[in-house]
């Protein structure tokens, strides 16, 4: 009829629903009538409802709740944010190692450890939100590669943590000339044992990254303490025989800014390699999410914006 009268929703408050889930269909997104031509409904600009079972019977209507989606970051911002966090990341990181050099390990390998994880998890609780705070290239191919984030994106993501890398490694040699040698990740041993080390531990990082990052049943706000914890750890374990750089930008930075380029590929393809494997393996034992989670998130990228 043209003049029916929509239901009023119950006076109870509404509860807010999961973001990302399919519009409810028993909505019109334009109502029709003799006051209504072309007029849009507000729940055109809904994200998602959440709906009760209907109970006719009874007599009562479903409790209908609505979120508004937040508003899109333009890309340029998230670009600036992933250059700001790279370079603070990379400055840290380059600058502890530097600084131990230069005071004969004063700093020892677990200062060194401790500086960069904790530069990681500062970086991703303040930028995280913005760009997803990536910080590396086998972390931005890696989510790509599962679909997690859009391929066209990735080249000026990867732009962005070059040129952050470059800026800090040259910041470092006029601040610190000439002990720049000190921030330079080489193998203290052999190129076979120094790839299967940035391979295993850029592996572990990526799978906790992928853990904290997509899977909605992981303490996402934990995801900073987490992969700086994983960093640290990573440090611990490969720092004296390779660096444990886990980032081909952490080592491509200090490699220029040095004209050091001893084993370079081993740092570029074995983090790229262990990342991706990181990020399938989790993939391939997560557990499967129930449908009313799945509908509308499967093509969601997150890499810490939830």
């Amino acid at each position: 009829m043209d003049n029916e009268e929509i239901p009023s929703v119950p006076s109870t408050p509404a509860t807010p629903g999961t973001p990302g889930a399919p519009l409810f269909g028993g909505f019109r997104s334009e109502r029709t009538g003799n006051n209504g031509v072309g007029r849009k409904s507000l729940l055109k600009s809904c994200k998602c409802f959440s709906v009760e079972e209907w109970t006719l019977e009874d007599g009562a209507l479903p409790k209908v709740s609505c979120s508004l989606p937040p508003p899109p970051i333009p890309l340029a911002r998230k670009i600036g944010a992933e250059f700001i966090g790279t370079l603070i990341l990379m400055f840290a990181g380059t600058a502890t190692a530097i600084v131990n050099q230069k005071t004969e390990g004063s700093e020892t390998l677990i200062g060194c450890a401790a500086s960069t994880g904790l530069a990681v998890m500062i970086v991703i609780l303040s930028t995280g939100h913005i760009s997803g705070a990536h910080l590396n290239p086998a972390v931005t191919i890696s989510f790509a590669a599962l679909k997690h984030f859009p391929w066209k994106h990735v080249p000026m993501y990867i732009g962005a943590q070059v040129m952050a890398s470059i800026c800090a490694a040259f910041a470092l040699k006029g601040i610190f000339h000439p002990f720049m040698s000190g921030g330079v990740t080489v193998p203290s041993g052999g190129y076979g044992q120094a790839f299967a080390l940035e391979f295993i531990i850029s592996f572990n990082l990526m799978f906790v990254v992928t853990a904290v990052a997509t899977d909605t049943r992981a303490v996402g706000e934990l995801a900073g303490i987490a992969v700086g914890a994983t960093v640290m750890l990573n440090i611990l374990i490969a720092g004296p025989a390779t660096g444990a750089s886990m980032n081909p930008v952490r080592t491509l930075g200090p490699a220029i800014a040095a004209n050091n380029y001893k084993a370079i590929w081993v740092y570029l393809i074995a983090p790229i390699l262990g990342a991706l494997g990181g990020a399938g393996i989790y993939t391939a034992v997560k557990l499967p999410e129930e449908d009313g989670e799945t509908q509308g998130k499967a093509s969601t990228p997150r890499s810490f914006r939830r």
